[in-house]
C-alpha cells in the first residue's frame, strides 16, 4: 500500500551532477509500498542534470551555487536555510560533491545519509576505483553510511560488493559499482523511512539493536543481510 503523502517521511536529496542515484530513488519511490516521499532536490551546480530529473518527476528543486559564497560556512548557512524551509526527515547525499562543515553535520545528526564508492573504511576520499585496482583487490564495492564530522567516517549501514575482474579499468569498475549503488541506496532509504535504522552514539541501530557490522549485499545479491 502506498504511504500516505501527508504522514510519510519527507526525503530531501542533494546532488551535484547527473543524478543517477537520484533517479534510482525516484524510481523506487514510485513503488506502491515505498514508505517515504521525495519532497525536494537541491544542487550546488545550477546546470546539474539532477535538477532536470527532479523536474521531470514533478519534485520541488532548489539551487545553492557554491561559487557565490566566500566560505564553506556561508554556503552551508544558505543550504541549511533551504533545507529548513522544506522540513525533511531524511537528507540523502547522492553524489553531492561538497564537504560539509562540522556545525552543519551536527545540526542534522542522524538524518544525513551518504553513498561512497568503496568498501569503507578502505579508500576514503577520491579515486577509489584506481586505488582498489592498484592494491590488487579482488572485491570492491559501495558503502552507505550516516554522515558525521569525519569525512567518509560515519557508521556504515550497508555495503554492496562487486567482483574485480582481471581486465577491469577504473572506468569499468566505476560502472559496476554504480549499478550496485542504484540497488543498495533505495534499500537503505526504505529502512530509514520504516524506522528500522537510527544513528547511535557512534554505531548503527538496526531493528532496535546495535549493528556489529554493515549489512552486506553480495555481488549480484538481491537483498542485504547482516554479516
Amino acid at each position: 500500500m502506498k504511504a500516505d503523502p501527508v504522514t510519510a517521511p519527507r526525503i530531501l536529496v542533494l546532488a551535484s551532477g547527473s543524478g543517477t542515484n537520484l533517479q534510482a530513488l525516484i524510481d523506487a519511490s514510485r513503488e506502491r509500498d515505498f514508505p517515504g516521499k521525495i519532497v525536494a532536490v537541491g544542487c550546488n551546480r545550477p546546470k546539474a542534470f539532477a535538477l532536470e530529473r527532479a523536474a521531470q518527476a514533478n519534485i520541488d528543486t532548489f539551487t545553492v551555487d557554491h561559487t557565490r559564497y566566500g566560505s564553506r560556512e556561508e554556503f552551508d548557512g544558505a543550504l541549511m536555510a533551504e533545507i529548513r524551509r522544506r522540513n525533511p526527515d531524511l537528507i540523502v547525499l547522492a553524489g553531492f560533491m561538497r564537504i560539509l562543515t562540522r556545525d552543519f553535520v551536527q545540526a542534522l545528526r542522524g538524518t544525513l545519509l551518504n553513498v561512497h564508492p568503496s568498501l569503507l573504511p578502505k579508500y576514503t576520499g577520491l579515486n577509489t576505483h584506481q586505488r582498489a585496482l592498484e592494491a590488487g583487490d579482488k572485491v570492491h564495492g559501495v558503502s552507505i553510511h550516516f554522515v558525521t564530522e569525519e569525512l567518509d567516517g560515519g557508521p556504515v549501514i550497508a555495503q554492496a560488493e562487486v567482483t574485480v575482474a582481471p581486465d577491469d579499468t577504473p572506468e569499468t569498475l566505476a560502472e559496476k559499482v554504480q549499478q550496485r549503488e542504484h540497488v543498495l541506496y533505495p534499500i537503505v532509504v526504505r529502512w530509514f523511512c520504516e524506522g528500522r535504522i537510527q544513528l547511535g552514539s557512534d554505531y548503527v541501530v538496526f531493528d532496535g539493536q546495535p549493528l556489529n557490522g554493515p549489512m552486506v549485499l553480495p555481488d549480484d545479491g538481491p537483498e542485504a543481510s547482516a554479516e
